[in-house]
């Protein structure tokens, strides 16, 4: 695991503390920080331990706040002053997140009930190529829904077009779409959410769809053949389905209030964004106010709760490692993310780069998300859809059934190289700095 997790960050040495940094250097394991190694177990625990992961990162959380206290002390000062001053910097950006996680959710299920998912099948070709127009639908939903619920939706379509057979393959390319859909758009995964949030232009998130909509040919193709000799497809709907058009409606409210929410805070705001968690509470304001048109499936919070705290339990120990130890941006780290987002969850290794800075921010997104694709459990979009399909719980059966998708990642990524060129963004934040800190910069 050491071992691993050292070529992971190849190079990575110790540095100087960054200037007005007060945290002391702390001891060090073949040249990695005690710091990191604690986080990379956390990681590898929750990918060990799957019904347990909201434990498993409590206890991770609790295991590095505890080395800092007693040992190395935080970014803004030693003990419990040092850490209520991090938590000072933190918390709009955890609130925010909290709110916007569980606010999709909300979002999500008001799309499922909207009958939109049942009328899509009658739209698909007969033969191998309706398994890659599906695919292709869940592509387009997870740019503006959660990649999680994208790939539920198809992972429900799928069973009901292919008589309940589907392909391993084929379950690892809806993960593929789900997770390549998301990684362009800043709504629609929980990684470029992060992103938006913390400064990064929605527009260099968009590039992203450069890798990620040749990944999704890539890998779609073979993977709509094994479905077709697998199981054909039946793409009958169901009769008498009609959409709620109210709930369309009140899905792009949702939308619409979080677009014009942080394009106005970050315009015209950005002295105060760092004060108020703005985003996430204009979410909940449209939710709230869209109930008397429908009103939302509450019984989905609870889940989604427990779902966001594990995930900002993790974000929240990301903020707290020496990022000034990390080995420098470049499109190789970018490129081996890729890799370790299909071992460990994504969210907490995308908090760990948007602290660093200096990636060309399309390249990330398109690696944490669609490189997560790799393993079953390397992104919540496969996580959710193998609870659909147990079958699907094997690493072996998804590396050699769902090969195209590592290829698609590989090809994916080259694609980006020689079109888009490394541009890597200026850091818009020192590491000294608080987590979300926020600077506009350009390409430069």
């Amino acid at each position: 695991m050491l071992a691993a997790f050292s070529l992971t960050w190849n190079g990575l040495a110790s540095a100087a503390p960054v200037a007005g940094s007060v945290a002391r250097d702390g001891p060090a394991l073949l040249g990695i920080p005690v710091d990191f190694i604690l986080f990379a177990l956390t990681l590898l625990g929750v990918a060990l331990f799957h019904r347990h992961t909201l434990y498993v990162a409590l206890t991770g959380l609790t295991v590095v706040l505890s080395y800092k206290f007693l040992f190395v002390g935080f970014r803004h000062g030693p003990g419990f002053s040092g850490f209520i001053s991090h938590m000072g910097h933190e918390w709009v950006i955890l609130t925010n997140l909290f709110l916007l996680l569980v606010g999709f959710a909300v979002l999500s299920r008001h799309f499922e009930r909207s009958q939109v998912p049942a009328v899509l099948p009658k739209f698909l070709p007969d033969d191998w190529k309706g398994a890659f127009v599906l695919l292709v639908m869940i592509f387009v939903l997870s740019s503006f829904l959660d990649n999680i619920a994208a790939a539920i939706i198809g992972g429900t379509v799928a069973a009901a077009v292919f008589k309940q057979k589907v392909h391993i393959g084929y379950l690892a390319a809806i993960v593929a779409a789900s997770n390549a859909g998301g990684s362009g758009s800043v709504v629609g995964d929980t990684t470029t959410t992060m992103m938006w949030i913390d400064g990064v232009s929605p527009f260099d998130v968009f590039q992203a769809y450069v890798g990620a909509s040749l990944a999704l040919v890539i890998c779609g193709i073979p993977a709509a053949l094994q479905q077709q000799r697998y199981s054909p497809i039946r793409k009958d709907p169901p009769r008498g389905v009609r959409i709620d058009w109210g709930r369309v409606f009140i899905v792009a409210l949702i939308l619409f209030a979080a677009i014009v929410a942080n394009i106005v805070v970050n315009v015209k705001f950005a002295d105060i964004s760092d004060r108020f968690p703005f985003i996430g509470s204009a979410v909940w304001l449209a939710i709230l106010i869209a109930i008397p048109l429908r009103k939302p499936d509450w019984k989905v919070v609870p889940n989604a709760i427990k779902g966001s705290i594990f995930l900002l339990s993790l974000i929240l120990c990301a903020s707290l490692m020496p990022v000034e130890k990390l080995p420098a941006a470049s499109w190789h780290t970018a490129l081996g993310l890729g890799f370790v987002s299909a071992v460990f969850d994504n969210i907490p290794l995308t908090a760990l780069a948007l602290h660093q800075g200096g990636y060309d921010w399309d390249y990330l997104a398109y690696a944490v998300g669609f490189g997560g694709s790799m393993i079953w459990f390397g992104s919540s979009a496969g996580v959710a859809l193998s609870n659909m399909y147990p079958e699907a719980k094997s690493v072996g059966a998804w590396l050699t059934q769902g090969w195209h998708v590592t290829v698609a990642y590989i090809i994916g990524f080259v694609a980006l190289l020689l079109v888009l060129g490394w541009h890597p963004n200026a850091p818009h934040k020192s590491s000294s700095a608080p987590f979300h800190a926020v600077v506009k910069v350009g390409k430069i």
